[in-house]
């Protein structure tokens, strides 16, 4: 008996039960969708918060006080003059209002900082300008909006250059239109307005900053300059651990290493759904040996060998999990591009995710197909034949 013929009375066995067939790989097909999808949306978080972090700026580190710390604007200057490996630092106060323009309010985030903020954090114009040191000095009352703030307060294509918005109470006047740079993770970047850090510290009552944001001549020199400013601080408050300061280069790495151990574990969960499939395939091919036990008996009184038996449920078996296989990386693209579509999450399709869970979908067929096969190729034909 040719493979072919094998390989022909097993296809034939399985059109027979075009149902059961499909039920029996729906785990697979399920199992394979789940592992895809779960991978793409772990991988596509950890793209979407990379991007944001290396957004905010090329060898960028943040200085941001612990218990019992306080930072002021004048940190700043400071830190430039006694940490020769950084050439901005920027001081940056936020907290949460309303603004308004005549008679439309919108809830933004409000940014207090200095001249130096577009360079450190890599932000650009799109119209108008940034505030200069002497309107920073002088405190005066002017604005950089981002693009969302001009479309919920001015209307969409919006440009409303030298107009007056209030911002807890007080008149500012719209210098500049920062460039669009999108939402990533639910976040809006572009839902923001910047100010002078002395207004703003006005309009939040307090002489403190939230944190710095300094820029270092290279990445190689961003960890020399870690480690000079963590000295500053902790000499200036006698005692370590006194400020938290992160370079850009240790934040992606710390982003990194927990979104791959939260894709491995989403993929983890899904891939147990993998074996509950197999565990499926193997109980329907005991089944099929059981209700095909007088058949398989007659093929071994008509010459059949042992082999060409075991290799018919085998294959059976094969065929479920590669059609499982292949339906469900159908579903984990199609569930990776929905998520995508409906939640306006980032993901991340990876052929390495796709063949790795392909290739595991045809090992858990081959190996719960194994027993049923070897059970129906070792039954005895005098008993088989005798079976009702």
């Amino acid at each position: 008996m040719s493979f072919w013929e094998v390989f022909r009375m097993a296809s034939t066995s399985l059109r027979g039960n075009k149902l059961r067939s499909f039920l029996t790989a729906l785990g697979i097909i399920i199992g394979v969708g789940a592992v895809i999808a779960m991978i793409s949306i772990g991988q596509g978080a950890s793209k979407d918060i990379s991007d944001r972090i290396s957004g905010m700026g090329s060898n960028l580190i943040i200085v941001s006080p612990l218990r019992g710390s306080s930072l002021k604007p004048k940190d700043a200057t400071e830190l430039l003059e006694r940490v020769p490996t950084i050439t901005h630092a920027v001081p940056s106060v936020t907290f949460s209002t309303t603004a308004k323009w005549q008679s439309n309010t919108y809830s933004t985030s409000i940014e207090g900082t200095n001249t130096d903020f577009p360079a450190v954090r890599n932000i650009k114009i799109a119209n108008g300008r940034f505030f200069n040191e002497e309107e920073s000095k002088s405190r005066t009352k002017v604005a950089i909006i981002g693009q969302t703030v001009v479309t919920e307060l001015f209307g969409e294509g919006s440009r409303p250059l030298g107009e007056k918005i209030l911002i807890k109470g007080q008149s500012f006047t719209v210098l500049g239109i920062l460039e669009k740079k999108g939402s990533s993770m639910g976040r809006d970047s572009d839902d923001t307005i910047l100010i002078p850090v002395t207004v703003a510290q006005r309009l939040s009552g307090s002489q403190q900053v939230g944190s710095l944001y300094l820029k270092a001549k290279s990445a190689e020199e961003a960890k020399l300059a870690v480690a000079q400013i963590t000295a500053i601080y902790d000499q200036k408050f006698r005692r370590e651990n006194s400020m938290r300061v992160t370079s850009q280069d240790e934040l992606l790495e710390t982003v990194n290493t927990t979104t791959r151990t939260f894709t491995f574990m989403l993929g983890a969960i899904a891939g147990i759904s993998l074996l509950v499939g197999g565990i499926g395939i193997m109980n329907i091919m005991l089944v099929s040996v059981t209700e095909r036990t007088r058949e398989i008996g007659i093929r071994k009184a008509l010459g059949a060998k042992r082999k060409h038996i075991m290799a018919q449920f085998i294959i059976e078996s094969i065929f479920l999990s590669i059609s499982g296989g292949l339906l469900g990386i159908a579903l984990g693209i199609g569930l990776s591009k929905a998520v995508s579509n409906l939640a306006q999450w980032t993901t991340v399709l990876s052929p390495a995710a796709i063949l790795v869970s392909f290739l595991f979908a045809l090992g858990v067929g081959l190996f719960f197909g194994v027993y049923p096969a070897y059970k129906a190729a070792h039954l005895d034909p005098i008993v088989a034949l005798r079976h009702e």
